[in-house]
C-alpha cells in the first residue's frame, strides 16, 4: 500500500517559497523585455525596412522552430566557447526573453496588421510622425486586440521556466527536485510543485488581464469608443 507523506514536503516550505518567488522574478523580467523585443520585431516586419524585416523574420522562424531547452543550453553551455560566461540566472533570463520575443512578435504583428488603413491615414493627416503614428495610434489598440493571446504566451513561458532548473537556476522545479533528494518523496514533491505552478499560472493570468487594459492600452481603446 502506498503511503503519501505531504508533511515531509511541506516542511520544506521555505525552499518552495523561494522557488516560486524566483520563478515569478524570472517571468516578470522576461515578460517586460520579451514583450519589448516582440513589439520591436513586429514593427520591423510590418513597418520597418525590408532588410530589417528579413532579419526579424529569420529570428522568429529560428526560435519558433527549435525547442526552448536547446535555446537555453546554447546560451548557457554554448556561449562560453565564445568567451561569454553567464550565471544560471542571467542565462535563464536571456533564453526566456529570446523565446518570448519570437512568439510575441507574431502575436503583435497580427494585431498591427489588423489596424484599419483609414485610421493610419487619419493619423498621418494630423502631421504626426511615423513613430508617433505607430506608438500612439497603431500599437495600443493592436495590443488590445491580441492581449489574451499575449497573456497566454507569457504564462506558457513561465511554465517553461521549469526547464531552467537543468542549468541549476533555483526556480520552483529545481527546489522540488532538491526536496525530493532530501526526503525521497518524489511523488508528493511533484504534486505540490504542480499545484503551485497551477496557482501561479492562474494568478499571473488574472494579473496580466487586469494590468493590460489599465496600463498598456486601456486609455486609447476606451477613448475610441
Amino acid at each position: 500500500m502506498i503511503t503519501l507523506d505531504f508533511a515531509a514536503v511541506l516542511a520544506e516550505w521555505p525552499l518552495l517559497l523561494r522557488g516560486a518567488a524566483f520563478t515569478l522574478g524570472l517571468t516578470a523580467v522576461s515578460a517586460v523585455l520579451g514583450l519589448m523585443l516582440g513589439v520591436a520585431c513586429a514593427w520591423a516586419r510590418a513597418w520597418g525596412p525590408s532588410a530589417l524585416g528579413a532579419v526579424a523574420a529569420a529570428y522568429v522562424e529560428l526560435i519558433r522552430n527549435t525547442p526552448f531547452i536547446v535555446q537555453l543550453f546554447f546560451v548557457f553551455f554554448g556561449l562560453p566557447s565564445l568567451g561569454v560566461r553567464l550565471s544560471p540566472e542571467l542565462a535563464s533570463v536571456i533564453a526566456m526573453v529570446i523565446n518570448l520575443g519570437a512568439y510575441a512578435a507574431e502575436i503583435a504583428r497580427a494585431g498591427i496588421e489588423g489596424t484599419p488603413r483609414g485610421q493610419v491615414e487619419a493619423a498621418r493627416s494630423l502631421a504626426l510622425s511615423e513613430s508617433q503614428v505607430f506608438l500612439r495610434v497603431v500599437l495600443p489598440p493592436s495590443l488590445g486586440r491580441v492581449w489574451p493571446a499575449m497573456v497566454s504566451q507569457i504564462v506558457i513561458v513561465m511554465l517553461g521556466s521549469a526547464v531552467c532548473g537543468q542549468i541549476a537556476a533555483a526556480e520552483l522545479s529545481y527546489q522540488a527536485n532538491l526536496i525530493h533528494s532530501r526526503n525521497f518523496r518524489a511523488f508528493e514533491a511533484t504534486i505540490v510543485a504542480t499545484l503551485i505552478y497551477l496557482a501561479l499560472a492562474i494568478g499571473l493570468r488574472q494579473l496580466l488581464n487586469w494590468i493590460g487594459p489599465r496600463w498598456l492600452f486601456g486609455r486609447v481603446v476606451g477613448g475610441g469608443r
